[in-house]
């Protein structure tokens, strides 16, 4: 098979999480290769994936914006956003610290207003 990528893949078995729809709909993925540019995914039915998605891998502490280069039934081609290369990559722990920060602050602005119309 002729290979077009410019940056070749590691073969890998790590597992995933595809993320759209502002990350309340996610989907559990199996990472089969992977290079700092790209990574081929295998999960159940890529047709209810948008082009644009947010791609995780915990195990290597990866958080960042993908595009679906490729898709068919079982499996689809990731290219990481340009932001990646750029070096403005968010560690899975910083993006879980943002989200939980900014759960909480949701709660307290909540239970605020909830006291000051108590008075």
């Amino acid at each position: 098979m002729l290979e077009r990528r410019q940056h070749p893949r590691n073969r890998v078995y790590y597992g995933g999480v595809i993320a759209f729809n502002a990350r309340q709909s996610t989907l559990d993925c199996i990472v089969r290769n992977f290079s700092p540019h790209g990574a081929k995914i295998e999960f159940e039915n890529a047709a209810i994936l948008p082009d644009r998605v947010e791609f995780d891998v915990v195990r290597k502490g990866l958080s960042c914006a993908a595009r679906l280069a490729w898709r068919d039934q079982n499996s689809a081609g990731l290219t990481f956003c340009e932001e990646r290369e750029r070096g403005t990559v968010v560690t899975l722990d910083w993006a879980r610290k943002l989200r939980d920060s900014e759960r909480a602050n949701r709660r307290l602005k909540s239970r605020l207003d909830q006291l000051l119309n108590e008075y």
